[in-house]
């Protein structure tokens, strides 16, 4: 599955989160260890569905940029 994820630059380090998997999030000290902990995160979270029986939410988010003046 591929899923959407979000970076985001939170000062000191990053977060990261999974915008079809609400409750998935990592953090990590640089963007290379911040993208290995939300991979870590998404098959983590994932696993925790199954076992539970929930139903594994499939990839619906799109990412797109757009320009605008700044």
């Amino acid at each position: 599955m591929r899923y959407a994820i979000v970076i985001e630059n939170a000062g000191g380090n990053y977060s990261a989160y999974v915008p079809d998997l609400p409750g998935c999030i990592a953090t990590g000290e640089t963007l290379a260890a911040t993208e290995q902990a939300i991979r870590e995160a998404i098959e983590f979270h994932l696993d925790g569905l199954r076992e539970d029986g929930d139903p594994i939410p499939p990839p619906s988010s799109r990412v797109e940029y757009v320009e605008v003046a700044a």
